[in-house]
């Protein structure tokens, strides 16, 4: 095989913001013709999101919206306008896949429902990422990944015992749950058409992969009857279990001692100082018992040590341990990723040089590979309008002057 995994397949792409254009990248990168529909009359609010490239602000240089909209070519359209249906259901007609993340509603407003997407193309494959789904008492509701993740319940397990929910310091269901589990659903219908030559409507409620990622909560709940609380690093049963300071500003190492093994390989590594010659120290049952006391003394102990050699001399003496990574570290000194050759450098026509993640994965007859950086606002609209569309250049100037190509 030569070629792309997806090549040969076209995404009209209404996503914007977090999870939908993520999972619409993950086709991109596949080598799927993804066309991001924006409007500079009402931004992709990403566009707008720091960090920006040399701290210069710019609808271009978002570093946010660079990562999610990899090998996407763009095309501004003014959705309002009379003229611009006719100018998407040419671009629907011409493609395999439509992708949206507004709230039920927003599409047939624009006149291009599943419905009326379907009369024109029978064998679409339609997606939907709504908040909750189209049906039900709260379809209308909008939301972030947030909010989805405070009312899934994922906020109210962050944090330390005895506090205020901590949450996860970003969007995560934007991240990992909804474009995974969106990017599955349009495989799986992806293959059902080659099979059957029927497209379909997928109904994705964003509220539902992350309830999936937190199953042994529900699971302790229905069997158990019991509402689990935050516990911060704690371990039900293991013991020292945690991050803990090393030397240097902000610099932690995170540790997870499972058995006595684990324990006695610890201890010799640190040194054997004199407390852990306690009787109380040497079973598990005990440790976890005094748990608060431990964590206080070991943190003694590794705020001695350099984080990255402290993880290396436990890793040797099978101890589950890792050096907290900030972004300098990852880009710059971590050995794995760059074996793999994750980061990768792509040049973009206003912030240069920049670098970007590889693709997770490593497919060894079809690899994916991050093809462009992500689009300027508007840059193919007019190669899109020709060489796809067949439009003329004097069309393309009227409907640029007329502002539905806006």
């Amino acid at each position: 095989m030569r070629g792309l995994p997806l090549e040969g397949i076209r995404v009209v792409d209404f996503c914007w913001i977090g999870a939908g254009s993520f999972t619409t990248k993950i086709f991109a990168d596949m080598g799927a013709d993804v066309i991001k529909i924006e409007s500079s009359t009402r931004l992709d609010s990403l566009r707008r999101a720091a960090p920006y490239k040399d701290g210069k602000p710019g609808i271009n240089r978002s570093g946010y919206f660079a990562d999610r909209n990899t090998s996407k070519r763009g095309v501004t359209v003014n959705m309002k306008h009379p003229r611009a249906l006719d100018l998407i259901k040419k671009l629907i007609i011409r493609s395999d896949i439509i992708a949206n993340n507004f709230t039920p509603g927003v599409m047939e407003r624009f006149g291009i429902g599943y419905a009326e997407v379907r009369a024109i193309k029978p064998d679409i494959i339609y997606l939907s990422m709504s908040m909750q789904g189209s049906e039900g008492p709260e379809r209308d509701y909008r939301g972030t990944g947030g909010s989805i993740g405070a009312l899934t319940g994922l906020q109210y397990l962050s944090g330390l015992p005895g506090r205020v929910p901590a949450g996860t310091g970003t969007n995560y269901p934007d991240h990992i749950p909804n474009p995974c589990h969106a990017a599955f659903a349009l495989l799986a219908a992806l293959r059902y058409r080659r099979r059957t030559g029927k497209g379909q409507y997928i109904d994705f409620a964003q509220t539902e992969p992350m309830v999936a990622l937190i199953g042994p909560t529900i699971l302790d709940f229905t069997v158990n009857g019991r509402s689990q609380e935050r516990n911060g690093n704690q371990h039900p049963y293991a013991a020292p279990h945690g991050v803990y300071p090393c030397t240097g500003l902000d610099c932690w190492i995170a540790l997870a001692v499972i058995n006595d093994l684990q324990w006695n390989a610890l201890v010799e590594v640190i040194g054997a100082p004199k407390w852990t010659a306690e009787v109380r120290w040497k079973n598990t049952a005990t440790r976890h018992r005094d748990s608060v006391e431990l964590d206080y003394l070991l943190g003694h102990e590794t705020a001695k040590w350099n984080a990255r050699t402290l993880m290396k001399a436990l890793q040797a003496r099978g101890v589950s341990a890792g050096m907290v990574q900030n972004a300098e570290d990852l880009i710059m000194h971590d050995p794995q990723l760059a074996h793999r050759g994750h980061w990768i450098k792509l040049t973009h026509p206003e912030m240069g040089e920049t670098i970007y993640n590889a693709p997770p994965y490593r497919c060894s007859r079809t690899p994916a590979e991050l093809r462009s950086s992500a689009p300027l606002l508007g840059e193919h609209t007019r190669e899109i309008c020709i060489d796809l569309l067949g439009l003329s250049e004097a069309e393309v100037d009227e409907l640029i002057d007329q502002e539905v190509l806006k």
